[in-house]
């Protein structure tokens, strides 16, 4: 799963920001909407889960006005893999804001880490219907079509993403990985991922995505020093082990490929099956 950018939820919590400003008692408190909020992706989930939690139970917001704090738990749950409450959490924020765009995007974002991507979609849709401009719900619905298969409704939502905010470094990977999982386009896919990286270097599931386009490329020591790099940050990066073996097979490195192989399996046992449904083999 790729990974995509938070979005600021700070417009919610200005007029908070505007009281601490001028009580200085509460910086703890405003120290805890950082967290929820996680401007500039900053703050683990455990820190988010916690600023969150202190939002809702202060009793300053209630009704709509505390549903961006439903919101980021939300958010912060699913990042975490506690999906029943990250559903709670989204699902409240709706009941009290059924115009949030944030929260159905959210809970497109929740139900794709369940592999329920009929149910992203739909919530992810309905987030581009209330906030036309959300590039991070037509970034996260491209994700779920690519999880689907649908390479190119999953790029034309990339499309979209990527024309409303130019930066945006996953909507990039994103369209970069499903060209690459096509098997079409992959020049466009290299300059995607090299867009990505350039925005966001040294990202491991950029390389890992750059490293896919140039394995099919048959660009294969280019594959083998990206996957390489993305192992570097997480030995336990199953696909990126299992890959490279194959592109040091092709190479004819027998032995280098057959323990990289040998070591993904070991992590994830049916690695093998994953990447053939991404035409490696």
């Amino acid at each position: 799963m790729r990974l995509t950018r938070w979005p600021d939820l700070w417009g919610a919590a200005n007029l908070l920001a505007m009281v601490l400003c001028i009580a200085p008692a509460f910086a703890q408190t405003q120290q805890q909407i950082d967290w929820c909020t996680n401007k500039g992706n900053a703050y683990s989930p455990d820190l988010r889960i916690i600023g969150c939690t202190a939002a809702i139970r202060s009793g300053r917001w209630s009704g709509p006005d505390v549903a961006w704090a439903f919101v980021g738990r939300c958010w912060a749950y699913t990042d975490n893999g506690n999906y029943d409450q990250a559903f709670a959490d989204c699902n409240r924020a709706i009941e009290l804001d059924p115009k949030s765009a944030l929260a159905y995007n959210n809970r497109c974002w929740t139900y794709i880490g369940i592999g329920n991507y009929d149910q992203a979609i739909a919530d992810c849709t309905r987030a581009t219907e209330l906030n036309p401009k959300n590039a991070l719900a037509y970034d996260n619905r491209c994700l779920a079509y690519i999880e689907q298969g649908n390479h190119d409704r999953a790029i034309a939502d990339c499309n979209q993403a990527i024309r409303l905010d130019p930066e945006f470094s996953t909507a990039y990977n994103n369209r970069c990985w499903a060209r690459a999982v096509a098997g079409h386009e992959l020049q466009a896919a290299l300059t995607d991922c090299n867009e990505a990286l350039q925005l966001s270097p040294d990202n491991a599931h950029y390389l890992n995505s750059r490293a896919l386009v140039q394995l099919k490329l048959g660009a294969f020591d280019a594959a083998i020093a990206d996957y390489s790099a993305a192992i570097a940050h997480n030995p336990e990066d199953a696909g990126s082990l299992y890959a490279r073996g194959v592109a040091k097979l092709k190479k004819g490195d027998t032995a280098g490929g057959n323990a990289d192989i040998a070591a993904a399996k070991a992590i994830r046992s049916d690695v093998d099956k994953v990447y053939a449904g991404y035409g490696v083999t």
